[in-house]
């Protein structure tokens, strides 16, 4: 199953704005591309990732536990994270107290991130849960003090180009078909594909197969500036579900999967049929190395 991450900013369907007014738009996007990065919860303060094995699993500071915890940021022994027959318990260790979604606990049972809405377990300024893919379970582990945050050096992108806001064509797959998307850790996933779009940019006809995340629809794409002037496994794209037949693809608005920012995200990956033969000079750059 895919995993959503992060959509940005909705797009208009209507014919483009004013030079200004787009730039301005363009703008916007950005400052909320960066400061959801930079939050409390972004993805700047991934700090772990921990894969559970069957049975007890050890959390806390002493890097001897399964589940190392930063120094310093929590007790040396905060508790055990138990996993039997896909079902993960949380069990504190004595005179520790954690909070499960806000609630203060001392045990419970943890709905993993395919849900849609896992249960976080945070305790200072730390926050766990528990992530699945294919038939393996782990803890990401959160920190708002991390390192990646605090040593961020900003977004990059190329100059806004209103020809990069592109109509395709779209057409849908009845019933939608399903399509392999691999990820980061070797797995593939077989998603379901609402249909693809068709397109004119730099003199070539392109083609794109999303998948749909919430209410609109997911591209996962790589071009000619992937491993130059972009992230070398690809680039993301969210749009706003087809309207009379068309999708309006701003590759503006076209971002770094999270994998560019920390070692422990479990990105998708672009499927075949979504490495275009043209470079896209829009967008966001690839981050620091």
């Amino acid at each position: 199953m895919l995993i959503p991450i992060l959509a940005f900013a909705a797009l208009l369907i209507a014919a483009p704005p004013p030079d200004a007014a787009y730039r301005a738009q363009i703008e916007q996007w950005r400052e909320r591309r960066e400061a959801a990065l930079k939050a409390d919860d972004g993805w700047l303060t991934v700090v772990g990732l921990f894969w559970l094995k069957h049975g007890a699993n050890t959390a806390g500071s002493d890097p001897a536990n399964d589940i190392a915890l930063p120094k310093d940021s929590a007790p040396a022994n905060v508790g055990i994270f138990d996993l039997h027959d896909g079902v993960i318990s949380f069990q504190a260790a004595p005179g520790v107290t954690v909070t499960v979604n806000g609630n203060a606990a001392t045990s419970a049972t943890l709905k993993a991130d395919s849900s849609g809405s896992p249960d976080i377990v945070r305790l200072n300024d730390l926050s766990l849960f528990v992530i699945e893919r294919g038939n393996r379970y782990g803890i990401r582990l959160k920190d708002k003090n991390s390192e990646l945050r605090k040593a961020f050096t900003g977004l990059k992108y190329f100059p806004p180009r209103e020809e990069y806001r592109v109509k395709a064509r779209f057409v849908p797959y009845d019933p939608p078909k399903m399509i392999p998307v691999p990820n980061i850790l070797g797995q593939v996933d077989e998603e379901p594909s609402p249909g693809y779009v068709v397109f004119m940019l730099n003199g070539r006809e392109c083609r794109l197969d999303p998948v749909t995340e919430g209410d609109s629809l997911f591209f996962i794409f790589k071009d000619l500036t992937s491993g130059k002037e972009t992230y070398p496994p690809g680039r993301f794209l969210n749009t706003e579900m087809p309207q009379n037949g068309e999708v309006v693809l701003d590759f503006n608005q076209a971002y770094n999967p999270p994998c560019a920012f920390t070692p422990y995200a479990t990105c998708p990956l672009p499927p075949e049929q979504n490495k275009l033969p043209i470079a896209i000079e829009a967008g966001e750059l690839r981050y620091g190395h």
